[in-house]
């Protein structure tokens, strides 16, 4: 496996996803920088630059990267649309039609959340659907509305819906975590780890260095690779 340079921590949390998962589906397919230079129109120094954060990454290199790795890109050009949109551009095409209005975050039951979260999670891939909200919360959840505040810790719960875990602050399967990344998918993956015996210290929403060990001694843990990301399969590990 490549050993990736730290990403730089002015990134966003959505380009940041989507470097981490271009990182992975190169390493999974086992080319090199330069096999990707030779089979792509990007030449290899052009990849260096894109997949450790040095610039933007642009629309063709995702599809010419999910193409040469046999890949479906629908779920990665996605994410680059997110991307692209949070930066005003859109590799030089007209800007993307603003999203619809926020109303803000809103509380969740479990027992209705839980029913439709593969479906929504497959939609909106790293898309953040889930980032701006709790919907359990602990001490918050007759308030009903509350928003992530950093420097506060949270407590977990431990709950169980169709044979799967949750702390009550994310749903999520799908996100992509590392250093550097914030919200409450962090809460949630901080406090599964601690109910697994991986506790990273306090549970405060930040992936700094004490939450990226105790990932780290998660995955080796339970036979993942130990990159100290969280991605899909090390999700499926602490849901269980």
């Amino acid at each position: 496996m490549s050993r990736w340079k730290e990403l730089p921590l002015s990134l966003g949390d959505r380009e940041r996803e989507l470097v981490v998962q271009l990182r992975r589906l190169k390493d999974r397919s086992g080319l090199s920088l330069a096999s990707l230079a030779a089979k792509t129109s990007y030449s290899r120094s052009s990849w260096e630059r894109y997949l450790n954060g040095k610039l933007p990454v642009p629309r063709g290199a995702v599809e010419e990267l999910t193409r040469v790795c046999g890949a479906e890109p629908t779920r990665l050009l996605a994410l680059h649309e997110v991307v692209t949109a949070s930066a005003g551009a859109s590799d030089g095409d007209a800007p993307p039609e603003a999203p619809a209005p926020d109303p803000g975050p809103r509380l969740v039951p479990l027992r209705f959340a839980v029913g439709g979260a593969a479906l929504a999670v497959a939609a909106a891939f790293g898309a953040g659907l889930f980032a701006g909200s709790a919907w359990w919360g602990g001490e918050d959840r007759e308030r009903g509305v509350y928003a992530y505040e950093k420097g506060r810790t949270y407590d977990c719960a431990d709950d169980r819906e169709d044979g799967a875990r949750y702390a009550g602050y994310s749903l999520t399967r799908e996100a992509l975590l590392d250093r550097g990344g914030s919200g409450w998918e962090v809460v949630e993956a901080q406090c599964l780890l601690k109910q697994a015996g991986f506790g990273a210290g306090a549970v405060d929403g930040a992936y700094g260095e004490g939450t990226k060990k105790a990932v780290t001694r998660f995955q080796r843990a339970r036979g993942l690779v130990d990159d100290g990301i969280v991605g899909p399969d090390t999700w499926g590990e602490l849901r269980k």
